[in-house]
């Protein structure tokens, strides 16, 4: 055996790791085929996220697996929530990245988020995946007494939010568009006035 067929079997790649990239791709191209229709992306998470609870208060137990998780969304949401390029940090005025419209007359900028919408989304996904597998295993359901982490998660999401909002409500921006944005001033009558 020469050299060169010694070096071509070790440059192919192995079976096993042939195997797991092409599982990889084909969970990329389902990812890219569901990735324009937002509505039954969602509707596959609220599914996802039922299954959870109910999972959860059929066992009574792994509190401690849904209070975990329950901070990760949190977070979630509040990178979701803010701006890519936050304007309570004082930047550079020669720093040309975009930033929030300080007044009426300046320009339009779409709001652009830290966590875009889609990464959200599979990230929430992911997460409800891992923790309902979770659930599965005995080692992770560790007694606590679950009302007083439902009383520190909700007064946890309450300061979070209120901070947020004022964080909103300062620099003036709205994470959320509805509609198309229009144009404000004087509408083209269609008419040429020669001067």
């Amino acid at each position: 055996m020469d050299s060169n067929s010694t070096s071509d079997l070790r440059d192919r790649p192995g079976v096993v790791s042939r195997f797991f990239s092409s599982i990889e791709q084909k969970y990329q191209y389902y990812l890219d085929r569901l990735t324009p229709y937002t509505a039954v992306r969602w509707t596959i998470a609220v599914a996802s996220l039922l299954i959870f609870v109910f999972r959860i208060l059929y066992i009574q137990g792994f509190y401690i697996v849904a209070y975990a998780v329950g901070i990760y969304w949190l977070n979630l949401l509040l990178l979701f929530l803010t701006p890519s390029i936050d304007p309570a940090l004082n930047y550079d005025d020669d720093d040309d990245g975009p930033v929030l419209p300080q007044s009426s007359s300046d320009e339009f900028r779409p709001f652009m988020r830290r966590l875009p919408e889609f990464k959200f989304w599979h990230s929430f996904i992911k997460s409800t995946l891992i923790a309902t597998t979770c659930t599965f295993f005995e080692f992770f359901n560790v007694p606590v007494f679950w009302p007083i982490l439902v009383m520190y998660f909700c007064i946890l999401f309450f300061l979070t939010m209120k901070r947020q909002i004022m964080h909103m409500i300062k620099y003036r921006y709205i994470p959320f568009t509805v509609g198309k944005p229009r144009m404000t001033g004087k509408e083209d009558t269609g008419k040429v006035v020669v001067g």
